[in-house]
C-alpha cells in the first residue's frame, strides 16, 4: 500500500547527524542520544552532566546526539549549567512530562537560556487515539526549526497512530522495551512499524529503552529479549531496499550483522540515517563497546 509520496518536516535527521569527528562512520554519526536521567539511569543532574561534556570532548564525541531533559527538571539543569559555565549551549531534547499544556512555558524558559541551551527536539507521549486537534496543538506550540517527536502507544490502531503523525510533519517513536514485558514490541511489530514509516518520503524516526547493545539478546537477569541498535539499522537497510526486514531483526549473529553494516556505501548509510535518526540510552559506554568489538568504531 503506498502512503503519501512526501512529507514536510521541521527539520531533516541529516542535520542532526552530521559527519562525526574522527572519522566516526557515517552510520553511526549522532546515532546515541543521552538518557542518563531517565531509567534504567539513575545519574543525579551534575553526574549526568559531568558525563556528558566529558563524552562530547572524548574521542567517540561523533556518535553522540543530545541531552536528554525532562521539562519539570529544566531549573535544575538550568542551574548546574550555570555553575559548569559550558563552552557552547547543550545540544537538548526536551521530554514532556508536564502535559501538553506545559509545552509553551517549557520553551519559553529554554529559549531564555540560549547562552545555555540549544533546543533541538521536543519529545512526547501521544494520547491512546491520537486525535488531530491533539497533533495541531503540538504543530502550534513548538517552533519550526525545532523536531517534534511523538510516541504513539502500541496497541489497537497503534500503526494509525504512527501515520498520523508523520502526516503532521513529526517523528514518531518506537519504544523497543522497558521494565515489564509488555514493553518490548515483537520483531513483527518492528517490521511493521519499520514498513509504515518508509512508506514516507522524507520521514524519520527515533527509538528509545532497552538498545543498550548492538545485537539482539536475552538478559540473563530478567529473562527479556532485547531488540539490538545494530540490527535495527540493519533492518532499516533491508527495508529500504526491498529485503529480509524479519530475518535481521531476529539475528544474534554479530559478527554477520557488522559485516552487512560495513558493505554499506555512504550514500546507503545515509539513507539509513535519514529514516533512523537516532535512539536514547542510559550509559553511553555500552554501545560504543559493542560497536568497537564488532571493529565498527
Amino acid at each position: 500500500m503506498s502512503y503519501a509520496t512526501s512529507v514536510s518536516v521541521v527539520s531533516s535527521a541529516v542535520e542532526l547527524t552530521p559527519p562525526g569527528p574522527r572519522g566516526i562512520p557515517p552510520l553511526f554519526a549522532r546515532l546515541v542520544d543521552d538518557s542518563a536521567l531517565f531509567p534504567p539511569g539513575d545519574a543525579t543532574m551534575p553526574e549526568a552532566l559531568r558525563a556528558h561534556f566529558e563524552t562530547r570532548g572524548g574521542d567517540h564525541s561523533g556518535v553522540l546526539g543530545v541531552f536528554l531533559c525532562q521539562a519539570s527538571r529544566l531549573p535544575e539543569l538550568i542551574t548546574e549549567l550555570i555553575k559548569m559555565k559550558p563552552k557552547e549551549p547543550l545540544p537538548l531534547s526536551l521530554i514532556i512530562d508536564t502535559g501538553l499544556g506545559g509545552v509553551p512555558k517549557a520553551i519559553s524558559i529554554v529559549e531564555s537560556r540560549d547562552e545555555l541551551l540549544a533546543l533541538r527536539m521536543v519529545e512526547m507521549p501521544a494520547p491512546s487515539d491520537v486525535d488531530e486537534v491533539w497533533l495541531e496543538r503540538v504543530s502550534e506550540f513548538v517552533p519550526e526549526d525545532v523536531v517534534r517527536v511523538v510516541e504513539p502507544r502500541r496497541g489497537v490502531g497503534w500503526l494509525d497512530g504512527v501515520r498520523k503523525v508523520i502526516e503532521h510533519g513529526s517523528w514518531p517513536k518506537i519504544r523497543c522495551g522497558g521494565l515489564s514485558s509488555e514493553n518490548f514490541p515483537s520483531v513483527d511489530e518492528v517490521a511493521d512499524f519499520l514498513a509504515v514509516v518508509s512508506g514516507f518520503s522524507g520521514a524519520s524516526f527515533k527509538a528509545t529503552n532497552s538498545l543498550h547493545r548492538a545485537v539482539r539478546h536475552t538478559d540473563p537477569e530478567s529473562g527479556f529479549t532485547h531488540h539490538g541498535f545494530l540490527n535495527l539499522l540493519v533492518a532499516v537497510a533491508r527495508c529500504l531496499s526491498g529485503r529480509d526486514v524479519r530475518e535481521a531483526l531476529e539475528s544474534t549473529d554479530g559478527e554477520a550483522l557488522a559485516q552487512e553494516a560495513r558493505e554499506l556505501g555512504e550514500p546507503a548509510a545515509k539513507a539509513v540515517r535519514s529514516l533512523f535518526a537516532s535512539y536514547a540510552v542510559a550509559t553511553f559506554s555500552e554501545p560504543v563497546k559493542d560497536l568497537e568489538e564488532l571493529r565498527l568504531l
